[in-house]
């Protein structure tokens, strides 16, 4: 059995981006059209049948109190902001778990169910469909990995390594010195990818990374600098990875049985498919048992 952790606003904002727009009522709903059917086909070919799809209710966090500069809903696109509360409840409407996340971010919230999940024998394998790279954090082995559904590409823990340089656990540290322009975080001056992955697959963090160079078991171009650059940011890295860490301690329901597909809820179906003006054979699948 796999359980599936999806990122609801990912799925969103690609649909956005690659669906055609749609107009219904008045309102645009391409990208919500393009979720329903999507999902449908995936819980309909019997891949999704133990299932959560976390959504950033909004895009702002408690990281937006740690950080100014991190990242907010600023600039997105009305039309699709206006789509979040539906993507929500396209998602319930198939009977998936859902998680709207205010408070925490959607990545908190599945980093929450893999950890929860982590230790459940019933389940074999935990698959996060995301692609940001801050999820890989969450990689254990082959028990938990991520699943790039698009080009069905999965990366376990030596793929992490390999693409990335560093182990999962040291994702955070990668984040905080080289930044993550996706969520806000500029990164220490002078640090690149290269340079930061070859010390974090020696020590693992950055706070273990020694700040005489003398001491380095690296050889890098341009140590001194890279040295200086690290103990004058010492305090904001701890910050930035704060911010890059994935919080578990998300208050959501997310054991299996509560991920277990039970059948959709076949009244508020029929409704999405009216607001969204289609069809009521436009997806079909069993409805959801009484009780």
């Amino acid at each position: 059995m796999q359980a599936h952790l999806v990122d609801g606003t990912y799925e969103l904002f690609r649909a956005w981006f690659g669906a055609p727009k749609a107009q219904h009522a008045g309102r645009e709903v391409g990208a919500c059209r393009s979720m329903l059917r999507s999902f449908g086909t995936l819980i309909g070919r019997g891949i999704f049948t133990h299932v959560g799809v976390a959504f950033d209710h909004v895009i702002e966090s408690f990281r937006n109190e740690l950080f100014d500069g991190y990242k907010t809903g600023e600039g997105l696109p009305e039309d699709l902001v206006a789509q979040f509360e539906l993507a929500e409840r396209v998602a319930a409407a198939l009977g998936m778990t859902v998680w709207p996340m205010i408070e925490f971010e959607a990545d908190d919230a599945i980093a929450t169910a893999a950890h929860h999940l982590r230790d459940e024998a019933r389940v074999d394998q935990i698959r996060i469909v995301a692609v940001d790279k801050d999820m890989c954090q969450c990689v254990i082995g082959a028990r938990i990995v991520c699943w790039d559904r698009f080009k069905d590409a999965v990366l376990d823990e030596p793929a992490v390594r390999e693409k990335f340089g560093v182990s999962p656990a040291s994702i955070p540290d990668l984040l905080a010195l080289v930044g993550d322009t996706a969520d806000g975080i500029p990164g220490v001056p002078g640090w690149g990818k290269s340079s930061a992955a070859k010390l974090l697959s020696v020590y693992g963090h950055v706070d273990a990374i020694p700040d005489d160079p003398a001491r380095w078991s690296v050889s890098l171009r341009g140590t001194d600098r890279l040295a200086t650059s690290l103990r004058e940011h010492r305090t904001v890295l701890t910050l930035y990875r704060t911010l890059a860490t994935l919080r578990t301690d998300c208050p959501i329901a997310c054991d299996l049985d509560t991920l277990a597909w039970r059948g959709v809820d076949a009244p508020a179906l029929a409704g999405i498919l009216d607001e969204l003006g289609l069809p009521p054979n436009f997806v079909t699948l069993s409805a959801r048992a009484p009780g």
